[in-house]
Parts: structure tokens; C-alpha cells; sequence
């Protein structure tokens, strides 16, 4: 049987590195404080990275370096020195898209394997086969290709690994080359300083375009309206539907965008592909169940994107009203049967709970299964976000790190199966 495909997944600080190998990543990848595609994530300092990349080994688990800015001359300096440094911490990869940083790596890290960034627009064999011939060992092909093109490519280019990104934010720009946040506030996405301008809110005041050789003839025609609207705003991608095509395609990585997520997102969201893939190992696939899962978590709908001859929304955006919110961190045990724990949303206490668990798993807990106190040791009726408190509860099954969300009594339990 082929094997399944590593889970990657994003992590932009070292808390939320704990919370990918606590919820099933193969691996992760991560960038510094500078020179990578999330400069506005915390990222990780050098001392940072080599704690991060000892324990990610001690999970099982790999570490993949992000180096994926498109530099200007006055960064080639910093990127020698992040390059030194990088070797002395034992990463498994290197993501890089300049080719010149590609050239770099190759004379002065020639033992790490260098990865391939989506911003380098790989959309065909031949362009693979050339990055291959530069000492790359792994690409991330163009989020502009469908499944035909994508199996294509790797029916040709079998010494080389195929990774894909398969849920996440989706940009309006060829693989993410844009130049609007730029232009709107001088902070240029390649050089991972994007505002996301294309989810601001715009109001259209008319607009009419006539094409020169067609007088006379409306080429493009939106008309005023009096409210805002994302009119640049992509759907999410969502693609665990297809894990059993990504798997028989020989497809080596699955990618999931967001180093600029919550800890609780990023949670939730590996969960639920981690459990994907191992229920396709056991033949006991359940899409929909990911799915119902996987719209809790976005604003926006999720779709198939480019991936299908034509694109499929799968659900649409729930309303905040229908959303089982997050509403508190375990972070340590104080005492059996005592934890402390980050309040996330405010929650009524008493309101039925759910403990997000590795593995769907999302054991309720009912008015009389647990209370808040401050440490101070007064009792509460309402939790508030920020808040800092303790929760007496004797489930088994709790440990540092774990979740709780709100539990809406008519939505799937997550129990299914």
C-alpha cells in the first residue's frame, strides 16, 4: 500500500509548536524573527530553534526551516548569517524561493535538504526537474493547479517529492506574488510584511471598462452599492476530501496554511487532518464528520479551489451564533483534580463543555462535571476572556495544553464512529 503523506503543518512561536506535536503533525514549518513569508508572526529566535528542533525529534517529528523571502541586495548579508545558523541547529529542510538563497544554501549547507516555497510558482515538470537539477530536494507545486496537472508532475518527476497545499487561506495572486499590500501600505507580501488587503472591506463607487478594438461594448460593469463588501476575498481551501487521491498520486506532503493562526485553530485544525489520514489507513474515512469539524473554525467558506475542473464549495461560513468556540487552555495541573487554564472566550460556567481531545474525540462536560474559581479561591458564575483561573475537574483524560469549547447541544458531538 503507499504510504500516507506527511502532515505539515504551520507554527509561529514555540507555544504553538507544542500544540501541533500534542494534536499529530509529521512535521512542522517554522521561520525566525526576520526573512520569511510571516514576518509579523513572533517566530523563533536561534536558542528558540534548537530547543524547537530537539523536541520536535523527540515526537518523531520534523522541523522544516522557512527562508522564503524574495530578497532584495541589502537582506543577502542576513540571509549568510541565518544560513550559518541554521546549519548549527539541525533542521530537516530548508524552504527557500529565491534562487540565488537556493544557490546559497546549496555551497554553504549542502547536507540540508533544501525545499521548495510555493512562491517559486512550480507548475510543471520541466520546471520541477530544473529545481531538482539545483539541488532541491522537495517542491511545493503552484496552488493554481488542478488534480490532472499534479499527477501529471508526478508521474514525471519520481525522484522528486511533491508537497501540496490542501487547506488554508487562498491568495488572489499567483502563488501569493502581490504587490496590493505594497501599494496600499508600503509593507510588500514578499517579503512577508502583507496587510492581506484583499480582506479589507470596499465599497464600489461604479466602475465600467471598454476594451479599445470594442467601442461601445461593456467589457467588465460593477455598479454602486451602498454597502461593503470582501469583493477580493478568495474561500478557503479545503482538500481532505481528496487524502485518498493525494496518497495514491505518491503525493509526499500535505501543507496547511497558517502561521499567523490561533494555538486553538491550529489545534483543531491539525486534529482533524491528523485523524483524516489515520481513519484512510483504516479504512474508516468519514468526510463529512471533517468537514462539520473544519466549518467551526473559518470566517470564510471552504471550496476546492483550483483543484477540481471547476470549483466546489463544500460549506459555507457558518454564522458566529452556530460556532463552538473556544474557551480555554489547560496549562498546568495545580493538584489532582485542580488545573489552571487560560480563559479564550467568555463562557457561562456551568454551560455544557467539550474537551478536544487528539483523535475527534470530544468527551462533553455537563454543569456538575466541573467549576471555576480565581486563584484567590472565589467561586464564579462566568468566566472572562483573559482571564487567568482554575478549573476543578477529574476527568481522566485531561493533560497541559488541551482545549475546551463551548458545546452546542444540536451539532454533531464528534463522536461519530
Amino acid at each position: 500500500m503507499t504510504p500516507s503523506p506527511e502532515l505539515l503543518v504551520p507554527v509561529g512561536s514555540p507555544d504553538k509548536l507544542a500544540t501541533a506535536l500534542r494534536y499529530g503533525a509529521d512535521a512542522v514549518y517554522l521561520g525566525g524573527q526576520s526573512l520569511s513569508l510571516r514576518a509579523k508572526s513572533d517566530g523563533f529566535s536561534f536558542p528558540e530553534l534548537e530547543n524547537a528542533v530537539k523536541e520536535t525529534h523527540r515526537h518523531g517529528a520534523k522541523v522544516y526551516f522557512t527562508l522564503n523571502l524574495l530578497a532584495w541586495e541589502e537582506h543577502l548579508s542576513d540571509v549568510e548569517r541565518y544560513l550559518e545558523e541554521i546549519d548549527a541547529c539541525n533542521v530537516d529542510g530548508v524552504i527557500i524561493a529565491d534562487p540565488g538563497i537556493v544557490a546559497m544554501a546549496r555551497k554553504r549547507i549542502p547536507h540540508i535538504p533544501i525545499h521548495l516555497s510555493t512562491q517559486a510558482n512550480t507548475s510543471n515538470s520541466a520546471s520541477a526537474m530544473f529545481w531538482r537539477d539545483q539541488g532541491v530536494r522537495r517542491v511545493n507545486v503552484a496552488r493554481e493547479l488542478g488534480a490532472g496537472r499534479i499527477r501529471a508532475m508526478a508521474q514525471k518527476v519520481r525522484d522528486l517529492e511533491l508537497e501540496v497545499f490542501v487547506h488554508g487561506a487562498m491568495c488572489m495572486a499567483i502563488s501569493g506574488r502581490c504587490l496590493l499590500s505594497a501599494h496600499l501600505n508600503q509593507r510588500s507580501g514578499n517579503l512577508g510584511l502583507c496587510t492581506h488587503p484583499c480582506r479589507f472591506d470596499y465599497k464600489i463607487t461604479a466602475v465600467r471598462l471598454e476594451e479599445r478594438l470594442r467601442p461601445g461594448q461593456d467589457m467588465w460593469e460593477v455598479c454602486e452599492d451602498e454597502q461593503y463588501t470582501q469583493i477580493m476575498g478568495a474561500q478557503d481551501l479545503c482538500l481532505i476530501k481528496y487524502l485518498r487521491w493525494f496518497r495514491q498520486a505518491g503525493i509526499s506532503s500535505l501543507k496547511i496554511e497558517g502561521r499567523m493562526k490561533t494555538p486553538s485553530y491550529l489545534a483543531q485544525v491539525t486534529d482533524i487532518y491528523r485523524t483524516a489520514l489515520n481513519d484512510l489507513e483504516q479504512g474508516a474515512f468519514r468526510p463529512a464528520l471533517y468537514l462539520e469539524e473544519l466549518q467551526q473554525l473559518g470566517t470564510r467558506s471552504l471550496s476546492t479551489g483550483f483543484f477540481t475542473p471547476e470549483r466546489i464549495t463544500l460549506r459555507p461560513a457558518l454564522p458566529k451564533n452556530l460556532k463552538k468556540n473556544i474557551v480555554a487552555k489547560l496549562i498546568e495541573p495545580v493538584r489532582p483534580g485542580l488545573w489552571l487554564m487560560d480563559v479564550k472566550c467568555r463562557f457561562q460556567v456551568g454551560a455544557p463543555l467539550e474537551i478536544v481531545l487528539p483523535g475527534l474525540r470530544r468527551p462533553l462536560l455537563a454543569s456538575g462535571d466541573y467549576g471555576v474559581e480565581k486563584e484567590e479561591g472565589f467561586h464564579l458564575s462566568t468566566a472572562h476572556s483573559g482571564l487567568r483561573l482554575l478549573l476543578h475537574c477529574d476527568h481522566p483524560e485531561l493533560e497541559p495544553g488541551i482545549f475546551l469549547r463551548a458545546h452546542l447541544p444540536d451539532a454533531h458531538n464528534g463522536q461519530e464512529g
